[in-house]
């Protein structure tokens, strides 16, 4: 589960239609999210340097070589030739890393489909890093947060995507978007075409997600789960859902996505055993929990009283209705979180006025909300 600005990049362009078409893309797996006092960006989860580091180290050829077993074990696990159906991405790409992505995306070993499906998981891991914060922008109408996600997500990219022209173009843009809101942190940044954020509020508002259908993730889902049974029954065992089970073999759902786990426990179309749909919900409301549990201790360590609401607001709008639904997570919480950020910033500017008040009445006394926080 995406629980907070996932950083990510993608450069596009726009077709007569409206549609949008990636031209040249680039991901990552770091998540990064920076807070302010007025405009907290969503909890932050940051690879460690010596993880990134391990990424870094692999040549490209070995991207190369991992991306194509990896991406081969996905279409033999989902029963599939092509990660792509009617032009849609029929495959749950979130297990390859961000170079891994970069490789199908743009290496010539791989398939046209397969070039076409990279890009399209590019495009949408972007628009996943940038919904959080877009929302709190909404609510808050404050942009830094927006655009400081997206400097995360550009310096966070692996060498082969920022020696690109593109990535230089974008980071350039946003950087001048971020010089733009020292000005005025409510007004949209005309930061020119490259501007990775004003493209991505364009599409947003005309084209809607690209997140696989809740039908293909669950078709996936079943063949994959077929696959491991059968793999298990040869071993002479039998698969089971308890991890401490004496006689069986467990199947860990684990390393699904939220929208994988969310197709299962949805079961729309009957495909699924109780069991296994027991247990994917009990993996998805650990991943929400843990979700909603990094964004409180994220607030707990900021002194900025509206953060914890903008992390769960944040949280709210990187997932999917679908994703909210088998989560349990409904509409009364993302107001809840928008009420509570009303209520808490306006508390706030109230004590910044009594602190401004008190200053100018007596020059020897200091009060303001940061002090009666400690």
């Amino acid at each position: 589960m995406v629980a907070v600005t996932a950083t990510y990049y993608s450069a596009y362009s726009t077709t007569t239609s409206g549609q949008a078409t990636t031209t040249t893309a680039a991901t990552t797996s770091t998540t990064s999210a920076t807070t302010s006092s007025t405009t907290s960006a969503a909890t932050s989860i940051t690879l460690s340097d010596a993880a990134k580091a391990a990424l870094a180290e692999r040549s490209y050829a070995s991207v190369v070589t991992d991306a194509r077993s990896k991406l081969t074990k996905l279409l033999e696990d989902a029963g599939r030739k092509s990660p792509l159906q009617n032009g849609e991405l029929a495959l749950d790409l979130s297990s390859l890393d961000s170079r891994e992505i970069y490789a199908i995306a743009s290496d010539k070993s791989f398939s046209a489909e397969e070039s076409e499906a990279a890009m399209l998981e590019m495009q949408r891991r972007f628009e996943a890093a940038l919904a959080g914060p877009h929302s709190i922008a909404q609510v808050t109408g404050n942009y830094t947060g927006l655009y400081n996600a997206a400097a995360a997500f550009l310096d966070a990219l692996g060498p082969e995507e920022k020696a690109s022209e593109d990535w230089k173009a974008s980071r350039d843009a946003v950087t001048e978007g971020l010089k733009q809101l020292q000005t005025d942190p409510k007004k949209l940044p005309s930061a020119g075409e490259d501007d990775p954020v004003a493209i991505y509020i364009k599409l947003v508002e005309t084209r809607g997600s690209l997140d696989q259908s809740m039908a293909t993730l669950a078709t996936n889902a079943r063949a994959a789960l077929d696959k491991r049974y059968e793999e298990i029954h040869a071993t002479g065992r039998i698969p089971s859902f308890k991890p401490t089970s004496p006689n069986g073999t467990y199947v860990d759902l684990s390393g699904l996505s939220s929208r994988s786990l969310s197709a299962i426990v949805l079961d729309e179309e009957g495909q699924f055993t109780s069991q296994e749909v027991a247990a994917a919900k009990s993996q998805l409301r650990t991943k929400s929990s843990s979700v909603l549990m990094a964004g409180l201790k994220s607030a707990s360590q900021s002194s900025d009283p509206t953060a914890f609401s903008q992390n769960v607001i944040s949280a709210f709008s990187s997932l999917s209705a679908e994703e909210r639904q088998a989560a349990g997570w409904s509409d009364q919480l993302y107001e809840a979180a928008v009420a509570n950020y009303s209520t808490s910033n306006k508390l706030l500017e109230m004590f910044n006025q009594l602190s401004a008040g008190s200053s100018s009445s007596n020059s020897g006394s200091s009060f303001s909300f940061a002090s009666l926080l400690g």
